[in-house]
């Protein structure tokens, strides 16, 4: 893996497109570059599908940390403080809650020094008053599609207008 496959990689994710054509007007690789990179991280097994799916672990971004983070309560505050952490590196998904927990941070990062640090740039936040933050040893279920988690009759019952 090199800068050239990152570049196509967060391409994909960023914009949502897996074409060499679209790509290639995003990065200015040559579509050539681009359609032998693109085959060769299916085969690697980086890319999973054609929707640009991708393997997570393929990419050294195996150790997922989900944190409670606990935040000093003011006007607008989940605002703020969600914009902040949202914009930390390695971030990639910030959800304000309600119960003892504000926020639940879910980040995917590739070392211990990486946790560290992201534990830092929350605990850097004025308004975090504490985390707490767990390592997923297993993953069991990663769908990124949530649509996929229910039965069409389910989503025509409950989504459909009579």
């Amino acid at each position: 893996m090199d800068e050239k496959d990152i570049r196509i990689l967060k391409t994909v994710a960023s914009e949502g497109i897996t074409s060499p054509d679209r790509i290639q007007e995003h990065t200015g690789i040559p579509k050539s570059t681009v359609h032998y990179r693109l085959d060769q991280l299916r085969e690697r097994g980086v890319l999973e599908n054609d929707l640009g799916d991708m393997d997570l672990s393929k990419l050294g971004l195996d150790i997922t940390v989900i944190s409670e983070v606990y935040a000093e309560f003011d006007e607008g505050y989940h605002t703020t403080v969600g914009e902040k952490l949202s914009d930390i590196e390695g971030v990639n998904q910030v959800y304000f809650t309600m119960g003892d927990t504000d926020f639940i941070v879910v980040a995917h990062v590739t070392s211990r020094q990486m946790v560290e640090s992201l534990i830092e740039d929350y605990e850097a936040i004025d308004e975090i008053r504490r985390t707490s933050s767990r390592f997923v040893i297993t993953t069991v279920k990663r769908e990124p599609y949530p649509i996929n988690d229910f039965g069409t009759e389910a989503l025509v019952d409950s989504v459909v207008e009579d």
